[in-house]
């Protein structure tokens, strides 16, 4: 195993708050970051997964006779959390073998006159193929929703993602690109969508000091934590702890409550991020120039597989996306990475129906593809603050196992 770090390397690359940014300032996150992607105007929610939830119920109330919503078999488990609370069936869609994006075959045996919604997922910031989303969802007459929860900045074509679809939406959670602790911001090309998404969101959403209290005191504890130093306390030492006891799900954070808060964003923590959002294109520049040096070490070894951009696409990046040839290889490496700090981790544990919490939720499908992804599959964080002899300590340690 490779000796602990000293200080905690992240999982993912958010970018760092400065004391400045905890000034009172305009309210103007949702503007500025509309002005800093070139889209029409965002809408801010508490959550990624509160954005999802007024994007299901205003697709829902626009056609009331369909029900189902079509999703990666291996996502986030809010995804399937956000379409039980919303009213609507789950349908699966396992992957591509090998890769992150929906299986185009699967896709359609799986959508039909009952479909209301096809969600493509950006995952890892990568950028995925919403033009064979967009093609079935016209053959069938239902709506795209871009899961853009982890790439806020990406483009395609120089267009920003998530204006492909019907509908997007990207999170504004810890350790995203932008954080204002939790939020999320909607898009849609549409006039009248984003007006629909309006009218949903002021009928929803209530006032709730309470909750919004309580994310100001997370965000203060996030600013001053999300450091090397504090990061040993605030997620190494909680993450060790659930790898002793054999729970990797809570390791990974996938332990999630089965209902959705909703509450609106208070103006300080619109100001914070409206502070910090200005310095994000060039984070992002740095965390793009950064994982293509990177990207062409890890190639050199052997059974590492890495996952990057295709012709026109822009994607970001947060972390690092591997895969192993096997899970007994994939779990070597990870069982000398991931307790050592280095910011080694795994995307999600498992495929969605094999998450034992959500059984009342997800149904029991075969998705062969999703669970080798998940099986196979680990996460590299790309902060700054992981230095060379870091990372080549990191690729040591994967060619040592499948030499």
């Amino acid at each position: 195993m490779l000796p602990r770090r000293h200080h905690e390397l992240p999982p993912t690359a958010g970018l760092p708050l400065r004391p400045s940014d905890l000034l009172p300032g305009a309210p103007t996150l949702a503007a500025d970051i509309a002005a800093l992607l070139d889209t029409p105007p965002l809408q801010l929610e508490c959550s990624g997964t509160a954005a999802l939830l007024i994007a299901l119920t205003t697709l829902r109330e626009m056609q009331p006779q369909r029900g189902r919503v079509v999703v990666s078999a291996f996502t986030c488990p809010l995804v399937a959390i956000a379409v039980q609370q919303a009213g609507l069936e789950l349908q699966l869609c396992d992957l591509r073998h090998g890769h992150y994006d929906m299986d185009p075959a699967a896709l359609r045996a799986a959508c039909d006159e009952r479909t209301l919604a096809i969600m493509p997922t950006h995952l890892a910031g990568r950028v995925a193929d919403v033009d064979d989303a967009l093609a079935v969802a016209r053959q069938v007459g239902a709506y795209v929703i871009e899961d853009a929860a982890q790439a806020l900045g990406a483009r395609r074509d120089g267009v920003s993602v998530g204006l492909a679809g019907d509908v997007g939406f990207f999170s504004l959670a810890a350790g995203k690109g932008l954080s204002i602790y939790e939020g999320g911001l909607l898009l849609a090309r549409d006039p009248s969508l984003r007006e629909r998404l309006a009218h949903t969101a002021a009928r929803l959403v209530p006032r709730r000091p309470g909750w919004e209290w309580k994310r100001h005191i997370e965000l203060l504890g996030y600013a001053a934590l999300y450091r090397p130093w504090g990061l040993r306390l605030a997620y190494g030492n909680p993450l060790r702890r659930a790898l002793r006891r054999g729970d990797p799900v809570a390791a990974v954070g996938d332990d999630f409550p089965l209902t959705i808060p909703l509450h609106r964003v208070g103006r300080w923590r619109q100001a914070v991020g409206a502070h910090a959002a200005v310095r994000l294109p060039a984070f992002l520049d740095r965390l793009s120039a950064q994982a293509q040096r990177r990207l062409s070490r890890l190639r050199q070894i052997g059974g590492v597989e890495v996952f990057d951009d295709d012709d026109g696409a822009r994607g970001t990046w947060p972390f690092l996306l591997l895969l192993l040839p096997d899970r007994q290889r994939r779990d070597a490496a990870l069982a000398q990475l991931w307790p050592s700090g280095y910011g080694v981790s795994r995307l999600f544990i498992h495929a969605l129906p094999d998450y034992a919490y959500l059984a009342g939720i997800v149904p029991a499908q075969d998705v062969p593809h999703a669970r080798d992804f998940a099986a196979r599959s680990l996460t590299l964080g790309n902060s700054p603050w992981m230095t060379e002899a870091d990372f080549e300590a990191v690729c040591a340690a994967l060619e040592a196992v499948l030499r």
